[in-house]
């Protein structure tokens, strides 16, 4: 149990970093968003990341994920901190990845707004990165109890989908940006090939971490967002891309289906496996 271990004073100064990193995460957003004031992301450097302007952006609506991800930074910041789970194994182990994936997140949404898109594609993979790791992390140990598995697992994992998708967006966009077309393939089959690689990862995933939903619950609403874009008047439109987003998302739910099986059979909760 937690409060059987020791307490070191590493244990507050990752608290307050996590606490610090979800704050500056969601005030970031608030500030370098637009929600408020200033640019909005979509209509930043030309309108580089609008839902028109690749085969690859998802629908606006599909960017509604951040309020939950982000009331799902403050509320692990706020569980984190409580003494009862400050010397957490798991909490040791993932706190210093989350506070790093979070600033990440931050550095993101000013290097748009300064409109550093090849910055910005370095600083998401970095934070593809550190969430990996936290996949890793918690995957490999369980949660304590339902409100851990929500409050912490739950922000991670979704936080970690929806990113699969967001990094293939915004590689997309600064490409197009630069009016650089990889070997001169075109946008139809460019999408198609890296909306497969999603797909792959979401596979990975699935089998990596024996099923976790939320995960591909993220990458689903992501590629769902990016058909209808391309079949609507939200975005461009591109059958292939369509089809292919929509086929990904239907690999990553029978994937994770299948990896929950052994699971489901042995009987074990679903707590730990959110």
């Amino acid at each position: 149990m937690s409060g059987s271990i020791e307490s070191s004073p590493h244990d507050g100064a990752r608290v307050l970093v996590v606490i610090l990193s979800a704050v500056v995460a969601v005030v970031g957003s608030i500030i370098g968003s637009g929600a408020l004031v200033g640019t909005s992301i979509s209509q930043v450097a030309d309108g580089a990341l609008a839902t028109d302007a690749t085969a690859v952006a998802p629908g606006g609506p599909a960017f509604s994920i951040w309020t939950l991800i982000y009331l799902g930074f403050l509320a692990l910041a706020i569980w984190q901190a409580l003494p009862a789970h400050r010397t957490d194994p798991r909490q040791r182990r993932a706190g210093w990845w989350l506070a790093a994936a979070m600033i990440l997140n931050a550095a993101w949404i000013a290097c748009v707004q300064f409109e550093q898109l090849s910055l910005s594609v370095l600083t998401i993979l970095a934070l593809l990165a550190m969430l990996v790791v936290v996949f890793d992390i918690l995957t490999n140990t369980k949660p304590s109890s339902r409100v851990e598995a929500i409050v912490v697992d739950a922000t991670a994992f979704v936080y970690l989908g929806w990113v699969c998708v967001a990094v293939v967006a915004n590689i997309a966009a600064a490409l197009a940006a630069a009016e650089i077309d990889p070997f001169a393939l075109g946008a139809d089959t460019w999408a198609v090939l890296v909306l497969t690689v999603v797909a792959v990862v979401a596979v990975v995933l699935a089998v990596a971490g024996h099923g976790r939903f939320t995960v591909t619950a993220a990458i689903v609403w992501g590629l769902v967002w990016i058909a209808v874009a391309r079949t609507t008047g939200d975005g461009s439109t591109s059958q292939p891309a369509a089809i292919a987003a929509l086929a990904a998302a239907a690999l990553a739910i029978v994937a994770t289906a299948i990896a929950r099986l052994p699971r489901a059979r042995s009987g074990e909760p679903t707590v730990t496996n959110p």
